[in-house]
């Protein structure tokens, strides 16, 4: 398991193996959560489900964009982050540490 920063502002990026292809798990801040859902194949683009007024999704692409690219197989990542009332900043910071992420893929 992948972790990026501290306190509510904690992300978790979890692997598994389905085979040759990868599932990814991304949770943290407050409260984890299914806010939605990338599914990316080689050499396609990337497929999204956005769950209603949630916007993980911008965080959980460049995941499966990353992880599709370096393994040439196929990515599934699904999740969310929140935390209550959060500033701009807060979300800046969660942002930050879910890119943060991505280089331990």
């Amino acid at each position: 398991m992948i972790t990026s920063g501290e306190g509510k502002y904690k992300v978790f990026l979890e692997e598994k193996k389905i085979g040759d292809d990868l599932i990814y798990f991304l949770g943290g801040g407050e409260k984890s959560h299914i806010g939605g859902i990338v599914f990316c194949e080689p050499n396609k683009e990337p497929q999204i489900i956005r769950l209603e007024g949630h916007y993980d999704d911008v965080v959980l692409k460049p995941i499966a964009e990353a992880a599709c690219k370096k393994y040439k197989t196929k990515v599934v990542v699904v999740g969310g982050i929140h935390i209550d009332n959060a500033t701009k900043q807060e979300i800046e910071i969660l942002v930050r540490n879910c890119h943060k992420s991505i280089k331990h893929i």
